[in-house]
């Protein structure tokens, strides 16, 4: 049975009940007495069988069998991984002889 949910117009009282689609709709607010209307909602639908693609809907992580294509998740981690044991860049000496020896030699 689906969940239907009223919002009262006197006191904006929103409260929700289960009902038979063919029930006729509540019209007074259980709170105040005042009339109520009720609210349109987003339906939970999901398509489940071998016609749908897994990429139809959103369900982190899940991939199709058989693929091993890494995750977002699993690269953003294998990237981390390997910046953080990457070697750092050599340091530069500040007592250079180098830049001493173009001066000295111009």
């Amino acid at each position: 049975m689906p969940l239907y949910e009223y919002e009262c117009f006197v006191c904006h009282t929103r409260f929700e009940r289960i009902q038979k689609a063919t029930a006729e709709p509540i019209r007074t607010c259980p709170e105040c007495g005042g009339s109520v209307r009720r609210l349109l909602g987003v339906p939970a639908l999901q398509f489940k069988g071998s016609g749908w693609y897994v990429t139809d809907y959103g369900k982190g992580g899940s991939t199709a069998a058989g693929s091993t294509k890494p995750t977002p998740e699993e690269k953003s981690a294998a990237e981390s991984a390997a910046s953080s044991t990457a070697t750092p860049p050599p340091k530069k000496d500040s007592g250079s002889s180098s830049a001493e020896n173009v001066k000295t030699s111009s």
